[in-house]
């Protein structure tokens, strides 16, 4: 499953958008410094995310929309179409261009 496939799941699971996910974070004070374990148990708590959906937020959390280009334009389960991954929502209109 890709990184941006995680995270329309979660979506789909919560209700809320990871853009929504990561400014409950950030009033939290979680951020690049918080420990996986900390950021994976609230997830899990309060949204019954399991580790795999959990540590795809996680990534955004510490590090932003990015990810390496590794798994960008290649095939397999895996792959994303996109080094930039979309936080705005699965009915957000920019998500059509993608």
């Amino acid at each position: 499953m890709s990184f941006q496939a995680y995270l329309d799941a979660i979506e789909v699971k919560t209700g809320r958008t990871p853009a929504d996910l990561l400014a409950v974070a950030r009033e939290r004070g979680y951020g690049g410094d918080t420990r996986t374990g900390e950021i994976v148990q609230w997830l899990k708590d309060d949204f019954e995310l399991g580790r795999g959906h959990a540590m795809a937020l996680v990534h955004v959390i510490k590090n932003g929309p990015g990810i390496s280009d590794k798994h960008v334009g290649s095939t397999g389960t895996h792959r994303d179409a996109s080094a930039v991954l979309f936080l705005n929502g699965l009915a957000h209109p920019e998500r059509n261009a993608i």
